[in-house]
């Protein structure tokens, strides 16, 4: 069986992970220590902004995100935030739980990113944010984008959780806009051991906020600034994550060689292929299938496991049931028809050759 992400296997291949954990372990420090302090300004500068900030998960860093905005007085209740409809439900939770309103924006057919032909027609005199999701790895960031955001002084969020790495005209995914929120959930690019994310900026007083809202609201122990929460990256996981940070390069490398190959050798006729106009360090390499229930199926009666993101989308969950009147047709047929092969350093030659074999010979 070729599954579809050996974490395991994967864990096992990369660095002494296992040493660093026991490492931090023996300090007796296990929050706000000395690897989380170095992880956050190795990431930083990776990534190329002036701050980085950990805190507990990807949901977190967005929501911290908008939650500093209105500290800052620059978002509102009610302010209107332009998001993609095709993505994963968090980034919806994040500006929802905030008390802003999701505009959610119809993917494009092509790249099943967000369709920057449609942003201008939504924007409103409320319309304070564009949040962007680099999804499946690919930049989602265009030109237009851009354009709109100075024409209209809305503010640039991206959620990186799936493109650690990534590029747009030689900067990092991450460090386009105003801020972003990063996941390193086990099965992402940069995974740790158990859940955490980071926020990532270049604003000095945002950062401030951000670091004191996710530590209770402290600005010094026990005296409290902000009503905050707890939302903090452990030693353990910043250890970790400072030993895998040196190989994401190289992981990412193995991931568009994959690629590269699912592109040049899958020929069905019956599968459409994820159009990738922009760089890509394809956490996610998704197919297109008409019968994709049948394409997974048969899939996994010839030893390839597959994974299906996502097959509801945000306005069609019974939590945003205020949403379920909007037409977006195309993140309503990705949803029905996406398949994601596996795609990850762990393959090998075989495997992808195998994963290839398999997919040209399903027939509808």
């Amino acid at each position: 069986m070729i599954p579809y992400l050996d974490l395991k296997r994967l864990h096992d291949e990369q660095a002494d992970w296992f040493e660093a954990a026991c490492v931090s372990l023996k300090s007796g420090r296990y929050l706000l220590g000395e690897e989380t302090r170095l992880f956050e300004q190795e990431y930083a500068a990776y990534i190329g902004t002036k701050h980085c900030i950990g805190c507990g998960n990807g949901l977190d860093a967005l929501s911290l995100i908008f939650r500093a905005y209105k500290e800052k007085g620059m978002l509102h209740d009610g302010d209107e935030v332009i998001v993609p409809a095709h993505t994963f439900i968090a980034t919806i939770l994040a500006v929802t739980e905030n008390h802003l309103k999701p505009v959610l924006i119809d993917a494009d057919p092509m790249t099943q990113q967000i369709d920057d032909r449609l942003i201008s027609r939504a924007i409103t005199p409320r319309t304070r944010v564009i949040l962007l999701v680099h999804l499946y790895g690919t930049c989602s960031m265009t030109p237009l984008i851009a354009d709109l955001c100075q024409q209209h002084h809305l503010l640039l969020i991206e959620d990186n959780a799936q493109a650690h790495g990534c590029q747009y005209e030689g900067r990092k995914t991450g460090s386009l806009g105003d801020a972003a929120g990063h996941s390193f959930y086990p099965g992402k690019n940069l995974g740790a051991l158990g859940d955490a994310g980071c926020v990532t900026t270049n604003d000095d007083e945002l950062a401030a906020i951000i670091r004191s809202i996710a530590n209770y609201g402290y600005s010094k122990r026990y005296v409290c600034d902000y009503v905050g929460r707890n939302s903090r990256i452990d030693e353990v996981q910043a250890a970790i994550l400072r030993r895998l940070l040196p190989l994401l390069d190289e992981g990412n490398r193995r991931r568009k060689e994959i690629a590269e190959y699912y592109y040049t050798h899958i020929s069905n006729s019956h599968i459409q292929l994820h159009h990738c106009e922009r760089d890509s360090v394809f956490h996610i390499f998704p197919v297109f299938c008409s019968k994709r229930d049948a394409l997974k199926q048969y899939l996994l009666d010839k030893g390839v496991e597959t994974q299906v993101h996502y097959p509801i989308p945000p306005h069609r969950q019974r939590c945003y049931s205020s949403l379920s009147t909007l037409s977006l047709p195309v993140s309503e047929s990705i949803a029905k028809t996406e398949l994601s092969l596996p795609c990850n350093p762990t393959m090998t030659d075989e495997d992808v050759r195998q994963v290839v074999d398999a997919v040209n010979s399903f027939q509808d």
